[in-house]
């Protein structure tokens, strides 16, 4: 993990995971079975063949039809305790579709709802039935069929049906910009049977599209399109603080918006029997308490202000604990966990709709100007490697010159690509040496002038009009500044004034969504499994959308190309080589500056809890989704306040 929050993706405490640094919003895992098991349609238009409890692409599931549980997930673990999250930052919205899944989806509120499918996370490629209990795909591959289970239903007591999945459905992808990119090769949703939704797509050999509908969060129709308690009706596209109603096995129980918000288990939750669901969601109560400030969030953990930190900023690993002594006697451990099947870019991210950004030769100038080998040194004590790819730490990554399906796939889309994409491999500038930063510097300077810009008076102007090139950093963390002041006094070296402003959390969201901004930090994790999500991370379509998660604004018609080349990928192997084609025509242009990551992620937690045997595959330490309050070590350490 790395020193900038992680924008998570779905599942219980997805707020949690945000705040954790765990999974990402849109790391889409791999589709559905081969459409070729299933048998042609039926007069009905309904989708026929075999109803399966499970989606996967690479042969069988690992837990077949009849499993109790998941092996990470203890069906014995106690239930009740409290465990307290802490976030920096607030929140002003309680409403997921106009949030979508981004980080500011306070207070983990996706857990209050049940998705019709649940990930594993002991496989890469699977998901078992939650909403629904059983799912089948046509010969086609032009739609998929889920049926619901007869006992779903919402907290007020009221059936979950077909209508509800289809509201949601037509409603996330009208409202939230993430999902109009998700879904955007889903047609429609409509009801071909009482318990059964079929969603039809507008294209073969998307392979995804199955199990990524199956992780939507099902909302209660009759709720949003009901009226609050004053007897005003709800308008699903407005932000709201009002407790929305779920069916998950977590209720919003009580906010006070900015300062905390507390999560109650349902003690009748529908689902708590389900395979999928047993030995986990084992907290009584789940708090979120949020700070402004990171120095102030560091020392609420030391105070016991809440329990569980994922420590990503090397300084505090290095030198904030070992001496602390709530460390030393054992109720506060520090601990490491591997990451495990997941990529990742993090990086300075330009936004390309402002002029000044344009030109690839200006973007690469900066990456020659950050001298990460001295941050590494003085900053992060070593902890961590620069990162050369948006699949960084996976099998995805491109490396080398690319040969064999990879370079097909390429070649066929020449005419979109960068020549340099076929003859040369991207690497980062290394700055090791006195000698190296200046060669590093003078070549910056020279990219600049072949882009239009002359030094004058020790500013770096444009020839043109005579303005000088200046960028702000836009971020919400006052413990990045100590990451931006070195690479702003580089850029000093090569005439580009820089300036850090610091804003809220909040604000900070809105002004992403509005796209204004010059150079922000931001990360896209990535499952071992790319797919439609792409399209929301770097495609033309998303570019202009606000909200969306092309925050770079990236409009190009190679890698456009490229994405659907990956979505359409009928098999694995092609699917790796063209994952690998995709990341090497984005490096290509220069559109971040990447920062840095480590391959293990470091947690400080007050020892108060148990844990299974077995920890998932996939998704680090699996907290706290299967771990439990533990009362033997809690008397030890002290119960939480």
């Amino acid at each position: 993990m790395t020193e900038h929050a992680v924008i998570a993706r779905r599942s219980f405490l997805a707020g949690a995971l945000a705040v954790l640094g765990l999974r990402s919003p849109a790391s889409a895992q791999e589709p559905a079975e081969s459409a070729a098991r299933a048998s042609a349609q039926d007069a009905s238009g309904r989708a026929s063949g075999t109803w399966r409890h499970a989606l996967t692409l690479l042969g069988e599931p690992k837990y077949g039809p009849d499993f109790a549980h998941f092996e990470y997930a203890d069906p014995k673990a106690p239930i009740g305790g409290l465990v307290r999250l802490g976030s920096q930052g607030g929140f002003d919205n309680l409403n997921m579709i106009v949030n979508g899944l981004k980080g500011d989806l306070e207070g983990g509120i996706t857990q209050i709802y049940d998705t019709l499918m649940e990930d594993s996370g002991d496989e890469p490629f699977s998901s078992y039935g939650q909403l629904a209990e059983a799912v089948r795909i046509a010969p086609d591959g032009m739609s998929v069929a889920y049926r619901l289970r007869a006992g779903a239903r919402w907290h007020d007591g009221k059936p979950l049906t077909v209508e509800d999945v289809i509201w949601s459905f037509d409603t996330l992808k009208a409202n939230s910009p993430f999902y109009a990119a998700y879904y955007h090769s889903v047609g429609k949703a409509e009801a071909t049977g009482e318990r059964e939704v079929t969603f039809r797509f507008t294209e073969a050999g998307n392979r995804e599209l199955p199990q990524v509908l199956g992780q939507m969060q099902v909302l209660p129709k009759h709720w949003w399109t009901g009226t609050d308690a004053s007897g005003k009706a709800r308008n699903p596209t407005e932000t709201t603080l009002e407790i929305p109603l779920g069916s998950g096995p977590y209720r919003l129980a009580k906010i006070d918006a900015g300062r905390y918000a507390i999560y109650e288990r349902v003690a009748d939750y529908w689902g708590k029997d389900l395979p999928v669901n047993r030995g986990r969601n084992n907290f009584g109560t789940v708090r979120f308490e949020y700070f402004r400030d990171g120095s102030v969030l560091l020392e609420a953990l030391k105070g016991d202000l809440y329990d569980f930190r994922s420590e990503n900023i090397a300084r505090n690993w290095a030198t904030q604990y070992d001496d602390f002594p709530a460390v030393k006697d054992g109720r506060l451990i520090k601990e490491e966990f591997p990451g495990r099947g997941t990529g990742i870019m993090q990086a300075f991210v330009f936004n390309l709709r402002r002029d000044k950004f344009k030109d690839e030769r200006v973007r690469r100038a900066f990456n020659l100007a950050m001298n990460f080998e001295e941050m590494n040194r003085q900053l992060f004590y070593g902890q961590y490697s620069r990162i050369d790819s948006y699949f960084y730490g996976s099998e995805l990554a491109a490396s080398g010159l690319p040969e064999g399906i990879e370079r097909a796939i390429l070649d066929s889309v020449k005419d979109k690509l960068l020549p340099r994409v076929f003859t040369e491999p991207y690497r980062n500038p290394v700055n090791d040496t006195p000698d190296a930063v200046r060669a590093n510097l003078r070549q910056a300077v020279g990219l600049l002038k072949e882009a239009g810009y002359e030094l004058k008076g020790g500013q770096m102007v444009s020839k043109a009009t005579g303005e000088p090139l200046t960028v702000e950093f836009l971020e919400f963390q006052n413990v990045f500044e100590r990451v931006i002041l070195p690479f702003a006094a580089q850029l000093k070296l090569i005439g580009i004034q820089s300036s850090v402003r610091v804003i809220d959390q909040a604000q900070y969201q809105n002004r992403l969504r509005a796209f204004d901004f010059d150079i922000t930090t931001s990360n896209w994790p990535e499952s071992l499994s790319p797919g439609n999500e792409q399209r929301e991370y770097w495609g033309s379509v998303s570019a202009d959308k606000p909200g969306s998660r092309n925050i770079a604004g990236i409009k190009d018609a190679g890698i456009d190309a490229l994405i659907e080349k990956l979505i359409f990928a009928s098999d694995r192997e092609t699917l790796v080589a063209a994952t690998r084609a995709l990341d090497r025509a984005l490096l290509s242009h220069n559109y971040v500056v990447p920062q840095w990551s480590s391959p293990v992620t470091r947690t400080v937690r007050w020892n108060r809890f148990g844990r299974p045997a077995v920890l998932p595959k996939y998704g680090s330490s699996g907290f706290p989704t299967t771990w439990w309050y533990d009362e033997a070590l809690a008397a030890k350490t002290g119960a939480p306040r």
